[in-house]
C-alpha cells in the first residue's frame, strides 16, 4: 500500500465495526450471527453489490449467478462483499412504465449505500432504466463505484432469419395487423426473438445506456458490449469485484473521476452508436447529478459533428449487438472516433480513455464503419424547437423515412392512448400517409412518460403499403423503435404546453435540417386557445404516484425529481451512529 492510499482505520465501514462501544458490539455480533468472523471484515473494504435481479426481469436472469462471480473477485482482492437487492425494473413487465420508477431506483441506490456500512459498490444493471437509476443514485452518494452491465442477449432466430429485439417485433406486428402473418408464424416468432438472458440486442435503450456508461468511464474497457451468455461476461464480473476493492483503497470516487469531458464523450459516443432517443433524458439526468450538466443543445451540436458509424439496427440495416462485440465492441468504436473524444478523461480502472483504447482494432468495418463511411452522415438524434415545442422535441433522423424530414401535414389529435388505439384499427378513419398523428397527455406528469411514442400506423394505411408517417407526442419510445416519431415534446400537454392546444385539422410543419417545428396558426388564435385551456384531473391522489407528480421535472431537464438534483440543497451528511 502506498502512502496516498486509504488506511484501514479510515474506511467508512470502520465507523460501524471498529469502535469499542455498545453499538459496534451489536453490529459485530449480528454479522457473526450470519456465520462470518472478524477475519472476514477486519481491515477490509466492505463492498456493496447492488443487484437488480428478480424473477420478473428477463434481462437480468443471469444476475442470480453473476453476483457470485462478483463476490469471488471481491474476496480475491481482499474485500468483504455484501449483496444488497434493489428494485429490478423489467422494461417489458413493469406497468404503466419503468420510467415511473427510474427515480425510485435512484433513491433506493443512494439510500442503500448511505445507510449501510459499505466503502464502495458494484452496480449490477442493464435493462433500460436500471443503468441511469443506479448511476444517478451512486453519484449522489459519492462512494467509489463501478458499473457491471448485463450485456445483450444472443441474436434472435426464426426460420433461419435473424431477428432483432423490438425492431422486428414492431415490424412483424404491423404485418400481422395487415393480415399477412399467420397465428403459427407469430407464435414461432415469440419463441425465437429472445433466446437467452441479457438485454435487447438491437441498439435500443439498454445497449445505448450500457455503452454510454462505458464512454463516460463507469465500466471496465469493453464491458458494455460483451453478450450476457458469453463466458467473457463471467470473467468481467469477477474483474469488477477485484477492481472495486482497489478503487476503495485509492479513494477513486465519481467526483474525482468524472469531468465535463466525460459527459461530452458520452454524448459523442451516443451519436456514433446510433443511440436510443432515451439517451437524452437519461444522460441529462446523470450529468446534473454529477454536477456537469449537459443540455439538449449539446446533443444537437454533437449530432452535427459525429456521424453514425455503428451499423446496428434500428439505425443500421443488418447487424446486432453480438456482431458489434465480434467486430471489436466499444473500444474499437471509440478508437475509430477518437478525434471526437477527450482521450485524457479518466475511467474506473484508473486509466484514461487513450490508454483503454490503445491497440483496439475493428475486425469488421461494415459493422463499425470508418468515419469516412458512416451509415448516416449526421448523428442519431436531432432536437427541434418552435412554437409547438419551445423546450424541444426529439427525433431520430437515422431511423426515419427521408421524405418525412421536411414535411407539412394535417394533425390528427388524440388526448389519450385508448382513443388512439381504437381509431387506428378503424377502417373508415379519415387519415392519409401525409397526416401527422398526435398523442398528448403522455408526458412525465400526464402518464409517467411511457414508451407510447411510436404511434401505430393506422391499419388502413398499412394495407395500402404505408411504411412510415410523422407521429408527434410528449411520450418516449423504445430505443428499438424506428420511424418518423417526434418525441419528448416539452413542455408536455398535461401542464399546459403548446401540444395541448393542437386541434385536428391544424397543419404542422416539421423541418429537421432547420431544427424547426411549427404549429401553423396565428398568434391571436394561439393566445385564444391558451386562455381556454383547462388542466386535467390529477393522475394520482396518494402514494408514490402522487409524489412523482409533485416533483418530476420535464423531459428537457432529465425527468429527475427536483429534490434529488445535486443543486437542490446541501449534501446529505453521513448517518449518525449511536
Amino acid at each position: 500500500m502506498n502512502a496516498s492510499q486509504k488506511k484501514a482505520e479510515d474506511l467508512r465501514s470502520a465507523r460501524w465495526f471498529a469502535p469499542d462501544d455498545f453499538r459496534s458490539f451489536g453490529h459485530r455480533s449480528r454479522v457473526m450471527q450470519m456465520g462470518y468472523g472478524p477475519a472476514d471484515w477486519v481491515g477490509k473494504p466492505i463492498i456493496a453489490i447492488v443487484n437488480t435481479w428478480s424473477d420478473a426481469n428477463q434481462c437480468h436472469a443471469h444476475f442470480k449467478q453473476r453476483v457470485d462471480d462478483v463476490k469471488r473477485g471481491v474476496l480475491q482482492a481482499g474485500g468483504f462483499p455484501l449483496e444488497l437487492p434493489a428494485i429490478s425494473l423489467s422494461e417489458s413487465m413493469v406497468k404503466p412504465t419503468t420510467m415511473l420508477y427510474r427515480n425510485f431506483l435512484a433513491m433506493e441506490t443512494e439510500e442503500l449505500l448511505r445507510s449501510h456500512p459499505v466503502d464502495g459498490a458494484v452496480l449490477m444493471g442493464g435493462c433500460d432504466k436500471t443503468t441511469p437509476g443506479l448511476l444517478m443514485g451512486a453519484l449522489s452518494m459519492g462512494l467509489p463505484c463501478i458499473y457491471l452491465p448485463a450485456g445483450p442477449m444472443l441474436r434472435g432466430n426464426w426460420k433461419g432469419q435473424v431477428l432483432g429485439s423490438g425492431s422486428d417485433a414492431f415490424k412483424y406486428w404491423d404485418e400481422r395487423r395487415a393480415g399477412r402473418l399467420s397465428d403459427q408464424a407469430w407464435q414461432e416468432m415469440e419463441a425465437g426473438i429472445a433466446r437467452s438472458h441479457g438485454t435487447c440486442m438491437t441498439m435500443g435503450t439498454a445497449a445505448t445506456m450500457m455503452g454510454i456508461a462505458e464512454a463516460i468511464g463507469f465500466t471496465l474497457p469493453g464491458a458494455s458490449s460483451i453478450p450476457a451468455a458469453d463466458a467473457n461476461h463471467i470473467r468481467m464480473a469477477a474483474d469488477c469485484g477485484r477492481r472495486i476493492v482497489q478503487m476503495v483503497w485509492d479513494d477513486l470516487t465519481p467526483a474525482k473521476m468524472l469531468s465535463r469531458k466525460s459527459f461530452d464523450n458520452g454524448i459523442n459516443v451516443a451519436m456514433a452508436m446510433g443511440c436510443s432517443t432515451n439517451a437524452i433524458i437519461h444522460l441529462v439526468a446523470i450529468s446534473r447529478r454529477a454536477g456537469h450538466a449537459v443540455t439538449l443543445d449539446d446533443f444537437d451540436a454533437a449530432s452535427r459533428r459525429v456521424g453514425v458509424i455503428a451499423n446496428i439496427r434500428p439505425s443500421g440495416e443488418k447487424y446486432l449487438m453480438e456482431d458489434f462485440y465480434y467486430a471489436g465492441g466499444m473500444p474499437a468504436l471509440m478508437a475509430t472516433m477518437q478525434e471526437h473524444l477527450h482521450t485524457d478523461a479518466l475511467t474506473v480502472n484508473g486509466q484514461t480513455v487513450a490508454q483503454n483504447i490503445e491497440g483496439a482494432q475493428v475486425y469488421n468495418d461494415d459493422v463499425i464503419r470508418p468515419l469516412s463511411n458512416p451509415i448516416y452522415a449526421e448523428g442519431a438524434l436531432a432536437v427541434l424547437r418552435g412554437n409547438l415545442a419551445p423546450d424541444g422535441v426529439v427525433i431520430k433522423p437515422s431511423a426515419c423515412a427521408p421524405h418525412l424530414l421536411q414535411h407539412t401535414g394535417r394533425a390528427l389529435v388524440f388526448d389519450d392512448y385508448p382513443a388512439l388505439k381504437k381509431a387506428v384499427d378503424d377502417p373508415d378513419l379519415d387519415v392519409t400517409g401525409d397526416d401527422i398523428l398526435v398523442l398528448r397527455n403522455a408526458g412525465p406528469q400526464g402518464a409517467g412518460m411511457p414508451e407510447w411514442g411510436m404511434l401505430p400506423i393506422p391499419t388502413k394505411l398499412l394495407k395500402a403499403g404505408v411504411k412510415d408517417m410523422l407521429r408527434l407526442s410528449d411520450a418516449r419510445m423504445s430505443g428499438t423503435s424506428y420511424g418518423g416519431c417526434l418525441l419528448h415534446c416539452s413542455p408536455e400537454a398535461y401542464v399546459g404546453g403548446p401540444l395541448a392546444l393542437v386541434q385536428t385539422g391544424d397543419t404542422i410543419t416539421v423541418d429537421v435540417p432547420a431544427r424547426r417545428i411549427h404549429l401553423n396558426i396565428d398568434d391571436a388564435e394561439f393566445a385564444r386557445r391558451q386562455a381556454a385551456w383547462k388542466p386535467l384531473p390529477r393522475r394520482y391522489e396518494r402514494g408514490y404516484g402522487w409524489m412523482f407528480g409533485q416533483h418530476i421535472l420535464q423531459a428537457n431537464e432529465g425527468c429527475d425529481f427536483d429534490f434529488l438534483e445535486t443543486s437542490f440543497g446541501a449534501p446529505v451528511p453521513e448517518p449518525v451512529i449511536y
